[in-house]
C-alpha cells in the first residue's frame, strides 16, 4: 500500500493525493473557491489572510486587526487562527490572494491530520494498512466538511500528533519527550482554541490511565517530564492567549452555561452526514446540531477494534481511546447530561466554549483509532485469502468512496474595481456602506474580505464578540452621510467612504443620493462605477 519511498515521504505523498481528491475541485481552483456565501466563511478567509500577511510585515501588530476601528486587539474578538495563518504564509505571499492563502492552509491541515493519525495508529498497531484506513477515516470525516466555513475547526492535526507524543513519552519518559508533548499540545491550542481545551482533557485522561495501568504513581521521572511539558506548553501558548485574558478582564467576555444548552448534541447528530453515501439517512433524522457520523467503516470497525483490543489484552489502548469516546459522547449532550456541567464548573477554560456538540470530534477520533486495530486483525485473519496489502487497499478505497462529499464552496471572480483605486491611496480609515444594523452584523464580513485588497483600518467589522460601542453607533452610521454620523467619524479621522449602491433598496437609495447631494462640499468623488462609488471625506461640518 505504501510505495517504496521511505515511509514518512510516502505517507505525505499519499496524504497530499487524498487531500486533493477529497476536496476536489479545490486544488485546481484554489484562488477562486471559498465559503463566501456566509459571514463565518468570509470571516475565516479574511482572518487567515490577515495573519499570513501581518506575521511577515509587522508580527507585533498581528492582534491589532484592521476591523472595528479604532479598537485594538480585535483579532482576539474571535478565534485568532495563528496556526492556519502560519500555514498560509507561502500561499499568501506567492499569490497575494486571500482565497489561495486560506485554501492552502486547509489543504495542509488535511495533510497534517492524515499524517498524524497514520503515525499514531502505526505506533499502536504496527500495521500500515490499519494506519492508512484510520487516517482516511479521521482526516476526512464528515465533521470536517460540515465546517468548511470555520477554518479553525478544520485544523484537527493537533489531536493525533499530541496523542502520538503522549505515547512516545509514556513508553520512555524524558524531559525532551515531555517538552515535545507540551509543544504538540500548545500547537493544537494555537490552531484551534476548542481543540486546545480538548487536548488538555485528552492528555489528562491518558496520563491517568497510564498511571493506573502501568502503576507509575511514584515514578519521579514520569512526573518530572510532565512538568517540563506543562511549562513548555504554557510558554508557547501564553503570547497567543494573553489577549483573550485581557478581553475577558476588560469586557467580561465569557460563555454562559445556559448558552451551551442550545448547542448540545441530539442522538441524531451521530447519524448525520452530507457524504454521498450517507445523505439518504438525513430524511429519517430529527433536527441535528452537529455532523458526527464517522461513517460505516469507522463506525463498524471502531466497535470491532474495541473488541480486538480487549481480546489482545491491550488494556491501555482500549481504556484511553474507548474511554475518550465514551466520555466525549457523554459531554457532547451538554449541561442536561451532567458531565459538561461538571467540566464547566471545574475547568476555567470552559468559559470560552459554547458548543458541547463539538465533543463529538473526540468520539470520532477514538473510533478511528480503534478502527486501525480492527483492520490490523482483519488483514491478519484474511491472510490465507488475500495479502494484507490487498485487504488494506480494498478497505482504504471503500473508506475513501464512502466519505466523498459534494463541494459546498462558491466561486469568487475577483474584487470590484473600486478596490484597485482604493489600494493606491494613502493609508487611512475606511467606512463601507450600507452599514448594517444589529441582526445583520454578519453582512459586514464581506467588507472585511474586500479589505484584503488594501488592509486599511475599517470602521466595519464582524466577529464572535461585537464591541458595545459598535452596536450603539450602528444606527447612526447606517444613516451616513448625516450630521450625526459625520460628527461620530470626525474624531476618528475617517477619510474614505465606499458606497455599494446596489445594497440599498429603492427608497433608501434615493435618500442616500439626497444626503450625498446635501453634504457634497465635504466629499470628493474618487471613483464611480456602475453601482459602486468611492469618496474621500475632505471636511466635516460644524455647527
Amino acid at each position: 500500500m505504501i510505495a517504496r519511498l521511505r515511509e514518512p515521504a510516502a505517507v505525505l505523498v499519499l496524504g497530499a493525493i487524498l487531500a486533493v481528491l477529497m476536496t476536489w475541485p479545490l486544488a485546481p481552483r484554489i484562488g477562486r473557491l471559498g465559503r463566501i456565501d456566509n459571514g463565518d466563511g468570509q470571516l475565516s478567509i479574511w482572518n487567515v489572510a490577515w495573519v499570513a500577511r501581518t506575521l511577515v510585515v509587522h508580527p507585533a501588530a498581528v492582534f491589532d486587526a484592521n476591523i472595528f476601528y479604532p479598537h485594538t486587539n480585535t483579532l482576539a474578538y474571535s478565534e485568532n487562527n495563528l496556526g492556519a495563518g502560519v500555514l498560509a504564509i507561502p500561499g499568501y505571499w506567492v499569490s497575494r490572494n486571500p482565497l489561495t492563502a486560506h485554501n492552502s492552509a486547509v489543504m495542509l491541515g488535511f495533510l497534517l491530520t492524515f499524517a498524524g493519525t497514520y503515525f499514531l495508529v502505526r505506533r499502536l498497531t504496527g500495521n500500515r494498512s490499519g494506519a492508512v484506513v484510520s487516517a482516511i477515516c479521521f482526516a476526512f470525516t464528515p465533521f470536517m466538511f460540515a465546517h468548511s466555513a470555520h477554518v479553525q475547526l478544520l485544523m484537527t492535526a493537533g489531536l493525533p500528533w499530541s496523542m502520538l507524543m503522549f505515547h512516545r513519552y509514556a513508553d520512555d519518559p524524558s524531559p525532551a519527550r515531555g517538552a515535545a508533548l507540551g509543544a504538540a499540545m500548545a500547537a493544537t491550542a494555537i490552531f484551534c482554541g476548542y481543540y486546545g481545551v480538548f487536548v488538555v482533557l485528552m492528555i489528562g485522561f491518558s496520563v491517568l490511565v497510564s498511571l493506573v495501568v502501568r502503576r507509575r504513581w511514584t515514578d519521579l521521572r514520569f512526573w518530572a517530564g510532565l512538568a517540563v511539558g506543562a511549562l513548555a506548553a504554557v510558554a508557547i501558548v501564553a503570547p497567543a492567549f494573553l489577549p483573550y485574558v485581557t478581553l475577558q478582564r476588560v469586557q467580561g467576555f465569557r460563555r454562559a452555561l445556559d448558552e451551551a444548552r442550545i448547542y448540545s448534541s441530539n442522538w441524531s447528530d451521530y447519524f448525520a452526514s452530507a457524504a454521498h453515501a450517507h445523505d439518504w439517512m438525513l430524511a429519517y433524522l430529527p433536527r441535528w446540531v452537529e455532523v458526527a457520523f464517522p461513517g460505516f467503516v469507522a463506525g463498524i470497525l471502531g466497535i470491532a477494534g474495541a473488541w480486538v483490543a480487549r481480546a489482545r489484552g491491550q488494556r491501555e489502548t482500549l481504556a484511553i481511546y474507548g474511554g475518550l469516546a465514551v466520555l466525549a459522547f457523554w459531554a457532547s449532550f451538554g449541561p442536561a447530561a451532567g458531565l459538561y456541567t461538571v467540566l464547566y464548573r471545574a475547568v476555567p477554560l470552559f468559559a470560552w466554549l459554547r458548543v458541547p456538540a463539538r465533543f463529538a470530534l473526540i468520539v470520532i477520533f477514538g473510533m478511528c483509532v480503534l478502527t486501525g486495530l480492527a483492520v490490523s486483525a482483519l488483514t491478519t485473519a484474511l491472510r490465507r485469502f488475500a495479502s494484507p496489502a490487498v485487504t488494506g487497499t480494498v478497505l482504504a478505497v471503500v473508506a475513501v468512496v464512502e466519505l466523498l462529499v459534494p463541494s459546498n464552496l462558491r466561486e469568487m471572480n475577483g474584487f470590484e474595481p473600486v478596490y484597485r483605486t482604493l489600494a493606491t491611496l494613502p493609508n487611512a480609515p475606511v467606512i463601507e456602506l450600507p452599514f448594517y444594523l444589529e441582526g445583520m452584523f454578519q453582512l459586514h464580513s464581506k467588507y472585511m474580505l474586500y479589505s484584503t485588497t488594501h488592509w486599511m483600518p475599517l470602521v466595519n467589522g464582524y466577529s464572535d464578540y461585537i464591541p458595545p460601542d459598535f452596536v450603539a453607533a450602528a444606527p447612526t452610521l447606517a444613516a451616513f452621510p448625516s450630521q450625526a454620523a459625520l460628527k461620530l467619524l470626525e474624531p476618528l479621522k475617517v477619510r474614505y467612504a465606499v458606497f455599494h449602491m446596489y445594497g440599498y433598496n429603492e427608497s433608501n437609495r434615493q435618500d442616500v443620493e439626497s444626503r450625498l447631494h446635501e453634504f457634497e462640499p465635504y466629499f470628493r468623488l474618487v471613483y464611480s462605477g456602475e453601482e459602486t462609488r468611492l469618496y474621500e471625506i475632505v471636511g466635516y461640518p460644524h455647527d
